[in-house]
């Protein structure tokens, strides 16, 4: 390991090898961290965090700070962080209230850019990327290689679907559905992310697939629950469609239309 001197390492605190941590970091009691994790100068991991392997935060990063919740009463929760992510200069990384899923989970390989904020109760999963200034407030759930634009607001309880991308300086107050387009201010639908889809090598028969049931649900003048009914008869039943029609199903808060 290669502790700084000036930095405050609670006795309670689990570092495994390879772990850098600099100058004038503070890392608090009950705090976990995986091999190879490099953490920069003035970071402060406050306690109950387990992060995994091969991260690097840098600095100013402020992890494991009580949650922004008036529901708070001091309850012992956790920030769970996975492997491989890049967290950025300045980004907040608030521990759960019991409420929910009672953590706030991050997953492996995700971009948090400068500024971002991830509120108590969030759960990330993998290949997220968090453009600088977005903010997730509490409850938010965002699935698999999901693109948040920068000074993008969301809404508390929103769910973000996997292959989505989200254009800058959007407020987001409803459910986005996987693999589409969403921006504006309050956020709308814009279509698939057809670009990204190819780019992480969608087949051209599952694209169109999808191409049709987003103009089945979206651009007809189905009521929604007919409008999922006819894409389980007209559209090839494969599992990427199946994701998105199950998505829509499962919204509490509503679909961003």
């Amino acid at each position: 390991m290669k502790i700084h001197p000036t930095a405050i390492i609670s006795p309670d605190a689990a570092l495994a090898e390879g772990v850098e941590v600099g100058p004038y970091s503070i890392i608090g009691p009950d705090v976990h961290i995986g091999k190879n994790t490099h953490i920069g100068p003035h970071v402060v991991i406050e306690n109950r965090a387990d992060i995994g392997e091969e991260n690097r935060i840098a600095q100013f990063a402020s992890i494991g700070g009580d949650p922004q919740d008036l529901k708070y009463r001091g309850e012992p929760t956790r920030v769970v962080i996975g492997n491989g992510n890049t967290i950025r200069e300045y980004v907040t990384i608030s521990r759960a209230t019991i409420h929910d899923i009672g953590v706030t989970m991050i997953g492996d390989h995700n971009l948090l850019m400068a500024y971002c904020h991830v509120a108590h109760n969030c759960k990330l999963g993998n290949h997220i990327v968090m453009a600088n200034a977005a903010n997730l407030a509490g409850h938010i759930h965002v699935e698999d290689h999901a693109i948040i634009g920068g000074l993008t607001g969301i809404h508390q309880f929103t769910r973000i679907g996997a292959h989505c991308i989200i254009g800058g300086c959007s407020a987001v107050t409803k459910d986005i559905p996987p693999f589409v387009m969403a921006s504006g201010n309050f956020a709308k639908l814009f279509g698939l992310n057809i670009i990204g889809l190819t780019r992480r090598g969608f087949a051209e028969e599952t694209i169109a697939s999808l191409k049709e049931a987003y103009r089945i649900i979206f651009r007809s003048s189905l009521l929604l629950a007919a409008a999922v009914r006819k894409v389980e008869e007209d559209v090839e039943d494969l599992p990427e469609v199946r994701q998105f029609l199950d998505f829509i199903r499962k919204s509490e808060r509503g679909i961003c239309r």
